[in-house]
């Protein structure tokens, strides 16, 4: 009798103590990912400061400006995180795409407030560069954990799913 109350407890032990490591782990991944989203707002929030600037010096680039403009707009309206991911990764390319057309603008290269928005959108850049990397490592962990026996029979039995990677490479 005894022994079946030691098994009894420690399989109750168990399911505590890797149900609690499904949650940290699930919440490791939603913080991370707060930590993305954060970072792609102070993106999104200078983007229209550096069209303003761009706009000064050249007014026949609106092309690239209209399409930063409108998947600056996508992005916010995305839902799911691959759909965020692949609109993120073609507002990065934008973006490098309008910092190289400062290369033939003299006068904008010299420009003080886009060398500094400039600075600070590459220093943005790099912050979601490593939320990514935190993110996309949280994820691995929960998915691993998902995918592993026997966590996995806790996974079904109380709906933990695996999370989706944010892949987006960025360009400038």
């Amino acid at each position: 009798m005894e022994l079946i109350l030691v098994f009894f407890v420690a399989a109750v032990a168990w399911l505590v103590i890797i149900y609690n490591l499904f949650v940290r782990d699930k919440n490791r991944v939603l913080a991370a990912w707060s930590d993305i989203d954060v970072q792609l707002k102070r993106r999104h929030d200078l983007i229209p400061k550096l069209i303003d600037a761009v706009k000064q010096y050249a007014d026949y680039e609106s092309s690239t400006l209209s399409a930063i403009t409108v998947l600056r707009s996508e992005s916010a309206d995305a839902s799911g995180i691959e759909k965020k991911g692949q609109i993120e990764r073609e507002l990065s390319t934008k973006l490098h795409q309008l910092i190289a057309l400062a290369e033939n603008y003299p006068d904008l290269k010299a420009n003080q407030s886009f060398l500094d928005l400039q600075k600070n959108l590459t220093n943005v850049e790099n912050h979601i560069q490593y939320a990514r990397r935190y993110y996309n490592g949280a994820v691995r962990n929960l998915n691993i954990r998902v995918d592993s026996f026997p966590d996995m029979l806790i996974a079904r039995t109380f709906r933990f799913i695996p999370a989706e990677f944010f892949d987006f490479d960025e360009a400038i």
